[in-house]
């Protein structure tokens, strides 16, 4: 018999599975936004510009990894890096106009998808949905930042 932990981290998994074919079923507008490009776009949208070594934190990732990743929306014209005033030693990055219509296109069909994907959920379901989602990522955050998912 299965343990609720085996089936929580079997729809963990398939979670993953469903993102990456939202990610790719909902793409959308001029520009195709990989994966790891839309995830840079928004955290520069939600966040405001970033250093490199702030991205590579956010998406707990290796810096060379990240390196990359920002070379492709960089010469794809979506964001542009500057110097950081504060440290004329680091760079930032930020948002073209091109990136922020790219990524309001993009978000604007992905939430219009899951407008029609939740439809028939009332909306106790998505507030239990949402509140869910957002103690399950604090609590990861947690245990990444402190080494225990708890206080």
């Amino acid at each position: 018999m299965e343990s609720q932990n085996d089936l929580i981290e079997q729809q963990l998994f398939t979670l993953l599975r469903r993102t990456q074919a939202i990610h790719v079923r909902t793409a959308s507008g001029d520009v195709e936004l990989e994966r790891s490009s839309y995830g840079i776009l928004c955290l520069l949208d939600d966040e405001g510009p970033q250093r490199l070594g702030a991205i590579a934190q956010a998406f707990r990732l290796d810096p060379s990894t990240i390196t990359r990743q920002v070379q492709t929306v960089v010469r794809l014209g979506l964001a542009e890096k500057t110097v950081d005033e504060s440290d004329r030693r680091a760079s930032l990055l930020t948002l073209t106009e091109l990136g922020r219509v790219s990524l309001t296109e993009a978000r604007d069909h992905r939430r219009s998808m899951l407008d029609l994907l939740l439809s028939s959920w009332t909306p106790a379901e998505r507030d239990n949905l949402l509140s869910s989602l957002r103690r399950f990522n604090d609590t990861v955050d947690h245990w990444i930042e402190k080494g225990t998912p708890h206080e």
